[in-house]
């Protein structure tokens, strides 16, 4: 039998730990109706019986003491709730236990934002990772030396596992059941809980917030000029002159500051302004490519399905319910 150890931090989002909660227990009901044995021994382990969530407003009773768990088969982090900061300052306790789980042999699968404490382990150093996209600036700046990749839905690297942002967890989660139990029971699950399995990105759901929590004063000036001026070819020698530096120290300092080139940035600046009109209005590819500033239908559609993972009509008829298809 798996044993699987749902955590419950505080400061922790309920239905991160109710969600995973419910879906092992759901494919062991599945098995048992197949004639099969449950695999998962689940339970909801912390620092003391009773963990209030959300000022109070909910609780949560743990099954098993942190201190009385000394083997588990997988870890699972759930989504944290608030200040990261915050947050991980209140759950120190955890990762010495979740970093002697893993050095026992046991897999760790963070949910979301859960991958700030994660992190906090040092589990990740050196490894790839998912998180939500709204909070990858953020993750970058705490934890430098670990690999945010962008868009992912779904991370694993040496039994560690991450998942991209909010619901994109249950792809993490009937990820793990398809490699515990077979490709079928996963499938079941994913019907009884109606989640697309095969779902890889979270990019078409990110909205591109130009990186500036930097003290960059210089490279703000140019993301400002990028901004203002979307339908413009901006090229990488103007910004430069603009900001009075040589080309090589603007890419470097725009790197630094961004964690974008300054190509990327441009891109993401453009698809962005795309996106909204499409989700917005009624015009067709060729006004909403023009508008931010591209010539060449092949160039716009290859970009924009590179930041978003759809095509531009995919895109427009999927978010927009006025589009004419």
């Amino acid at each position: 039998m798996k044993r699987v150890s749902i955590l419950v931090p505080e400061s922790s989002v309920l239905q991160a730990i109710a969600d995973p909660q419910y879906l092992f227990s759901a494919v062991n009901q599945f098995m048992v109706l197949s004639g099969k044995k449950p695999l998962f021994d689940v339970q909801l382990v912390g620092l003391k019986k009773e963990i209030k969530l959300n000022d109070g407003l909910y609780s949560v009773n743990t099954s098993q003491l942190l201190k009385d768990v000394k083997e588990t088969d997988l870890v699972v982090i759930p989504a944290l709730f608030g200040d990261m900061k915050r947050a991980i300052s209140k759950n120190q306790e955890l990762l010495p236990w979740i970093l002697e789980q893993y050095n026992n042999g046991a897999e760790v699968a963070s949910l979301c934002v859960g991958a700030f404490l994660l992190a906090s382990t040092g589990l990740l150093d050196g490894k790839r990772c998912s998180t939500h996209w709204g909070f990858q600036n953020e993750f970058r700046e705490m934890f430098p030396n670990v690999d945010v990749i962008n868009g992912s839905i779904i991370t694993e690297e040496h039994r560690i596992y991450s998942s991209g942002g909010a619901n994109s967890y249950w792809n993490l989660l009937l990820h793990l059941i398809e490699k515990y139990t077979d490709r079928q029971t996963a499938i079941l699950a994913a019907k009884y809980f109606a989640i697309d399995i095969d779902r890889e990105s979270q990019s078409a759901f990110a909205m591109f917030q130009g990186q500036k929590s930097h003290n960059d004063s210089l490279i703000k000036q140019a993301q400002d000029y990028i901004e203002n001026n979307i339908k413009e070819k901006i090229t990488i020698d103007e910004l430069a002159d603009l900001v009075s530096l040589g080309r090589r120290s603007f890419e470097r300092r725009f790197k630094v500051a961004t964690n974008n080139t300054v190509l990327e940035y441009i891109n993401r600046v453009k698809i962005e302004s795309a996106k909204r009109s499409f989700e917005t209005s009624r015009k067709n590819i060729n006004e909403v490519m023009y508008e931010v500033g591209y010539t060449d239908t092949k160039a716009f559609r290859t970009v924009f399905k590179k930041i978003t993972g759809l095509t531009p009509i995919e895109y427009r008829n999927k978010y927009n319910k006025m589009s004419v298809k």
